[in-house]
């Protein structure tokens, strides 16, 4: 005997525990066992995302101005990484949801990363915008390098970049096209 969904619902009771789903009347009890990968959407705070990547690229920023001999280096590189890794469990699910699908349209057979490691080595900050907010250049080749067959034989990476907090298309050291952006 087939039923549909609505009409399962219909003569039977049902619970949904978690993952799993029982269905039952005065007969008997049916068990499902139901995997809701991504069940829980959430919305990406978008303004915490450009300030915690506004801090790691002014952390790296600030980085590069020292050398390995500087007596803080290593204080601010542990900070950096910090930085990065609490980026990374704040934001990866939402951003690495979005290099997917980049991914999928640029046909790239490549793995897909952690977002900081799309992070350049080296930002330029620009001149602060009206509401004085610093956006960012990047120059050079800097990103994670991508294969596609789209752009058979040229250098193509992928590089975030903060305020607005975009993933940039680089072609041959150049900017070319905002793959992603939070606004």
């Amino acid at each position: 005997m087939e039923l549909l969904f609505f009409e399962v619902l219909k003569y039977y009771y049902f619970n949904l525990n978690k993952r799993n789903l029982f269905f039952g009347n005065s007969k008997g009890i049916i068990y499902l066992h139901i995997s809701f990968k991504n069940q829980q959407k959430t919305v990406m705070d978008l303004n915490k995302l450009d300030k915690d990547l506004t801090a790691i690229v002014e952390k790296r920023i600030e980085l590069s101005k020292l050398t390995y001999a500087d007596e803080n280096y290593d204080d601010i590189e542990e900070e950096l990484h910090d930085l990065e890794d609490d980026f990374n469990e704040e934001f990866g699910d939402e951003l690495e949801g979005e290099l997917e699908k980049i991914y999928d349209k640029l046909d790239s057979d490549t793995d897909i990363l952690l977002p900081s490691a799309y992070l350049a080595n080296k930002y330029v900050p620009m001149l602060p915008d009206a509401r004085g907010v610093i956006s960012y250049e990047v120059k050079g080749k800097e990103g994670v390098p991508i294969e596609s067959e789209q752009f058979d034989g040229q250098d193509v990476r992928i590089i975030l970049i903060p305020n607005p907090t975009r993933f940039v298309m680089q072609i041959n050291g150049v900017a070319m096209k905002d793959l992603w952006r939070s606004r």
